[in-house]
């Protein structure tokens, strides 16, 4: 696998691309393979180039190769022309041996309808079903695929694939969920790291449900940010923040109690949520505009703005379908990173914490630690601190408004990892790098450029 020869073909866009192939078991290398498939866009300086920059954005779930076609974007221009940028769909994902669970109907009814907040044992029994009927599905579709997509694996994969484009050191950017496959990566091969970037960190100590604990938080901040930002706007939605976080509660029962009308499909509680969590991702700009009008359309009865919100967040077409494989990959992943049996006995214990945490999102997210409860294929390891003291010089980022990867576990991570250093965005956003801070863009170009670290602690705006 090592030894393998990559084919660059041209692709859309000015690209190239390629499949490497990788064992599906590792502890049985001589057995079947699979495919991983790479996107590149070539530095746009080959006499300075130093080697390939490898990107993936999270998920678990998204496609790298996808998010290669943006490297005019991801990275500064000075970065752009010292890198081949290298986008993959890790295993599992994408268009790289996709893991399969439902149809895109299937798909549609599991992510729209049922009560995520359940408040009756029929309900509740209602939700279980859901998750087991799900964990089937993935195990009668994806059988032999699905023991193996783990993080661990795919840091394996990310091995080769450095070895096979012929550098001798990883230059890693990891955003989002993909910081655990840099962590990994690190845990694994420390003396093969160059220069790795993690953006949005997660903490890889972190059980199932000290994780959705920490997102309940940072969900809920995101909002308080939010109605901070509506209130000094002279917004519709209340004259105080208090107020506006009201008008949030009050859609959401309003949805649980009876799906809102919108011009397609009725909005449910789910799609609601996901409507509102969505633009929280992406506070400037207009993310928080778009919110503010799907709100006070869904105070006047019309859900049509939130959903549309939903439907961007699910990645969901028009016609009911679905481009990615994302909302498999994340279950067959994290039931593998952070395995959970929780039942709902545990969860009613749990829901204290977490309406503590987020009274508006607590409930639904302790209700999610119930995914891997029934998951089909068991987990031979847990969750666990980084523990790396032979890698190079790390550069982590942290923003203290971030919604899904909260700015407490950036520096648990820094902590873990001696050799990590902290550079902290005093932000709203998801991520840091490329966000708007000239501050944090300095900092990671002139360490991917000539491995120059900043100051511990550097704080940025």
């Amino acid at each position: 696998y090592y030894s393998q020869s990559v084919e660059w073909d041209d692709c859309d866009g000015g690209f190239e691309c390629a499949d490497v192939d990788v064992p599906l078991d590792y502890a049985d290398p001589s057995g079947a393979s699979i495919e991983i498939a790479l996107l590149r866009a070539t530095a746009t300086d080959p006499d300075g180039r130093i080697g390939t920059l490898f990107v993936n954005p999270g998920g678990p779930g998204s496609p790298g190769t996808t998010y290669a076609t943006g490297a005019d974007r991801i990275v500064s221009p000075e970065v752009r022309a010292a890198y081949d940028v290298v986008g993959f769909d890790p295993r599992g994902v994408g268009r790289s041996t996709p893991v399969e669970c439902l149809s895109d109907a299937e798909l549609d009814e599991a992510l729209t309808t049922g009560d995520s907040t359940p408040d009756s044992p029929a309900e509740v029994d209602a939700l279980v079903a859901g998750v087991t009927e799900f964990a089937d599905a993935c195990q009668a579709m994806s059988p032999d695929l699905l023991p193996h997509v783990g993080t661990v694996d795919v840091a394996r994969d990310l091995d080769i694939l450095r070895a096979v484009v012929g550098d001798d050191s990883l230059h890693f950017l990891g955003k989002s969920y993909a910081t655990s496959i840099g962590i990994e990566y690190l845990r694994q091969f420390p003396e093969r790291a160059g220069r790795v970037v993690l953006d949005g960190l997660v903490d890889p100590s972190l059980t199932a449900e000290e994780f959705a604990l920490g997102q309940a938080g940072g969900f809920e901040l995101a909002l308080s940010r939010f109605a901070d930002w509506c209130v000094q706007a002279g917004c519709a939605l209340g004259q105080t923040p208090e107020d506006v976080v009201a008008v949030v509660d009050e859609v959401l029962v309003a949805a649980e109690e009876s799906p809102l009308p919108t011009s397609s499909r009725p909005l449910t509680e789910g799609l609601a949520f996901y409507g509102v969590v969505f633009p929280l991702y992406f506070p400037s700009g207009q993310g928080y505009p778009a919110l503010e009008r799907a709100l006070s359309s869904a105070l006047n009865g019309d859900g049509t703005d939130l959903l549309v919100l939903a439907d961007a967040y699910l990645q969901r077409e028009p016609d009911g379908s679905y481009p990615t494989n994302q909302w498999e990959v994340i279950s067959a992943v994290s039931c593998l990173d952070r395995p959970s049996e929780a039942t709902p006995e545990d969860v009613e214990a749990l829901l204290p914490a977490f309406r503590e945490a987020s009274p508006t999102f607590g409930e639904a997210l302790a209700w999610g630690v119930l995914g891997c409860t029934d998951w089909p294929v068991q987990s031979d390891g847990l969750p666990a601190p980084v523990d790396a003291p032979q890698a190079p010089p790390v550069l982590v980022l942290g923003t203290t408004g971030d919604p899904a990867t909260p700015y407490e576990w950036a520096v648990a991570v820094a902590g873990q990892l001696d050799t990590a250093t902290l550079v902290t965005f005093e932000g709203t956003s998801h991520l840091a790098y490329r966000k708007g801070s000239t501050c944090v863009d300095d900092a990671v170009d002139a360490y991917l450029l000539d491995g120059s670290v900043p100051e511990d602690e550097t704080r940025c705006a």
